[in-house]
Parts: C-alpha cells; structure tokens; sequence
C-alpha cells in the first residue's frame, strides 16, 4: 500500500481529493489530510476512509512526523509554506507536488533533491500548470516540424461564467481575492514585442489592454502579466521577437478598474488611519481632495476626468464605493484590504454560480526559407460546477492528482526539481484531462 499525504484541503484540493479517492482501490492507495480545520477537511470526503489530521502547519515536529510516514506528499498550503514542506521530504527523503510557482529558495534545492533521488513536482496547477503543458505541447510540435517561431503570447483568466454572469462588472472572485486586488504590483511588467523590450509601470498595466475573441464565448480584454521574459528560457524561445504572458477579463473591467488604481485604493503599504469606523464613502472621499460644495461622485468624475453617463460610474456605483454604510473591519487595514472588504460584498459567487476558466495561446510561425507566416490559436474554456466544485478547482487539483499518479506507478521518476513542460508529464497529463472535458480547440490560418 501507498501513503498519500495531502497537506491543506481549501478550496482547490476537493478535484484533487476526488479524483485520488476514486482511484485508491486499483492502486492500493491510502489516503491522509492534515488540515487547520479537520472539519472542514472532512466534508470533502464525507464516507470514504480518508483520515484526517488537525495540522497546524508551522507545527515542524508534527509535520516532519507526517510527512516520514508518507510514499508522497502533495503541498496544497499557501505558497509560503512549500519550502518548509520540502526541506522536510527531503529530511524525510519523500517525493513532494505542489501546484505553485518553483521558488528560489526551492530551486536552489535542486542538487538535494537529486542527490536523494527524489521527484519535486511544481506549478501543476492550471497558471501556472495547464498553460505550461499546453503551450509546451504546441511548441514541441512546431520545433519538431522544423518551424520557426516568431511570437507566443499566453493569457488565462478565472471569471465568473455567463448563465452567473449578473452584473456590470462582467466578474465574481473565483479564487483569492487579495490576488486580485494587488495584481501587477511589485514592479513593472516586461515582455517583448517585435523584438523590442517593452515596460509597464503599474500605474500603466489596466490601460494597456489586448482584446481576444474566444469561439462561443466572445471578447475579452488581457493585461500583461508579471515578468514574461522569464519564460524565454523555459519554453526554448530566448531569441523569440515577441513573448507575452498576461490575465483574461471581460471588455470594460480594466478601465475601470483603473479607477481604482489611480485613486490608490489597491495600495498594500501603509495603514489607514480610523478605518475601523469608516463608511464606504467615507473611504472613497479619503481619496480625493476637499471640497465642501461637491460630492463625493462629482468629485471623482472630475479627479478621473469622467462623464456623468459614463459606464465605469454605473460600475463603481453598483460595486458600492459611495455607499454610506460601515466597511465592517475588525482590525487595522491597509487600503487594499478596505478595497477587498468591498468588493467581497458584492463579487462573491453566489450559492448555485458557477465560475468559468478562459486560457488562450497564440503563435505565429514561419517554415524556413518561405515568407508566408501562419497562426495557431488554441483555447480552452472549463465551466465549473456548483462550488465547491468549481472549473478553478478542478484546473488546479487534477492535474496535481494525476501528476501523483504518474510518480507513484513509476511512470515518472526523474529526480529532481521539475516543472511540467516536458513530453513525460504533459502528455499524459492533458491526454487524460481530456476525459474530464479540459481539452483546447485550435484553429490555424496564413497571416500573409
């Protein structure tokens, strides 16, 4: 029999706990989850055998004990905690999956994690994780035909589906809310365009937008995304003229969430003072300048430079940033986490919403010696169910679940610190995702 440790059951881990209890019995697996909160954890699994342990995770003895009695282990904690979990699968000499994004500090256990002999699988979530495979799948194939790539762009978006989509901001959280809140900040945004290095302060991102049309589900707009030049190595394109990576929103919402921006509302970096005992107007008014004859939404029209009739003031209406009623905060916050407290009011998926994941790819290739370029396309559009079972969870926790399955049965068993962007996990990985309906349409057509 093999132990699976599954550290942290939140939101993303119910996929990943249905898919593993489901195969347990043909592969002899036995499955334990250590949580915060064991109840909780239990109603993920409410019948089955699962055992379920109240873990605090910072509890170093007790994790260490768990994870030596585990074959492997599989991290679903905030990313923070990861490199606590593989310093000990290491101490431990276990096998460790994680759906986040490979840190410094876990890469530079690398020469470790060989020297054990050990598989730490990382970003197999759905960004990063399915864009990786997806992507990787189409570059591997053009490069094998003997293609020249000449641009990549990436974009996935976590958005609320259409038959829930009720409001004028076209968006619901479907995954962390502060996420959302401070995306784009901690410096600017790097990509490459037609061989130029491009920049994009912050106070830039939501203004420089790309609109995208997905087959069946219409248009959406992109912001860029991070530090794209940082997979010109992964994927093999260092000397690619154009590589973009951004995030998926529906058309209008960075406009306007602009506003927000420009106010300085998603600021994260100090205290505001008295907001214990703020209204929501009162929060915006901080925002703006003194004058007694105006209101609040006069004054910010004139700030912002915006009409009356404008369709980012009905969104900011309904959002509720001049509503007189108490915040309702429980402690000192900064001004992102007022902005949050806000919008959780409004953006949280209702009971029966559904949520909706939306990735697109893009490349543009050229046979050698023939000027004639062409583009592939290829999308892919998940709609959850009823939470928890949402399209987020099950992008981040199959391909977690069938990654275990492929270390587990020896299919895979390179030791070392991976990301899954080469042929022995991607395809077996998103050939059985298919069978879950997670499969991308492609199309392909000459630019010129």
């Amino acid at each position: 029999m093999q132990n699976i440790l599954i550290l942290g059951a939140g939101r993303s881990s119910v996929s990943l706990l249905d898919y593993l209890v489901k195969n347990s019995s043909k592969n002899n697996w036995k499955l334990k989850v250590a949580d915060a909160n064991p109840t909780a954890a239990r109603s993920l699994v409410e019948d089955t055998d699962v055992e379920i342990i109240e873990l605090d995770a910072k509890n170093d003895s007790k994790r260490l004990h768990l994870i030596s009695e585990a074959d492997l282990v599989i991290s679903m904690l905030p990313a923070f905690l990861h490199n606590l979990v593989a310093r000990d699968c290491i101490t431990a000499k276990k096998n460790l999956i994680t759906p986040s994004y490979v840190s410094k500090e876990m890469r530079a256990m690398e020469k470790e994690v060989k020297k054990c002999g050990l598989v730490f699988l990382n970003e197999l979530g759905v960004d990063p994780g399915i864009d990786h495979m997806s992507a990787m799948k189409l570059l591997d194939k053009l490069r094998n035909e003997g293609k020249d790539i000449t641009c990549f762009e990436s974009f996935t978006g976590g958005l609320v589906a259409p038959e829930s989509d009720n409001n004028p901001w076209n968006y619901k959280f479907t995954w962390n809310p502060r996420n959302v809140v401070l995306a784009g900040q901690g410096g600017a945004v790097k990509f490459k365009h037609n061989g130029r290095f491009k920049y994009i302060p912050y106070q830039k991102l939501f203004r420089r937008t790309e609109i995208i049309e997905i087959p069946g589900y219409g248009r959406f707009e992109g912001y860029a995304n991070r530090d794209s030049l940082n997979y010109r190595e992964t994927y093999g394109l260092v000397d690619i003229p154009t590589i973009y990576r951004g995030t998926l929103r529906r058309v209008g919402f960075c406009r306007a969430w602009n506003i927000f921006v420009q106010l300085g509302m998603t600021d994260d970096s100090y205290t505001v003072e008295d907001c214990l005992n703020m209204t929501h107007r009162q929060f915006t008014n901080s925002f703006l300048a003194f004058n007694a004859n105006d209101s609040v939404e006069l004054k910010l029209m004139h700030y912002m430079k915006l009409d009356q009739d404008s369709e980012i003031i009905d969104k900011l209406k309904w959002i509720g940033i001049f509503d007189d009623v108490p915040i309702g905060l429980d402690k000192p916050s900064t001004p992102a986490q007022i902005l949050q407290k806000i919008l959780e009011k409004k953006w949280t998926l209702d009971s029966g919403d559904k949520d909706m994941i939306v990735m697109w790819h893009k490349l543009n290739f050229k046979t050698p010696g023939s000027d004639q370029e062409k583009e592939i396309n290829s999308s892919l559009v998940v709609i959850g169910d009823e939470s928890p079972r949402t399209a987020m969870a099950k992008t981040v926790g199959l391909p977690v679940a069938m990654a275990a399955r492929l270390v587990l049965s020896g299919e895979f068993k390179e030791p070392g610190v991976h990301i899954p962007t080469i042929p022995e996990l991607y395809n077996p990985i998103l050939n059985e995702l298919e069978q879950y309906g997670i499969r991308f349409a492609e199309s392909e057509f000459v630019l010129n």
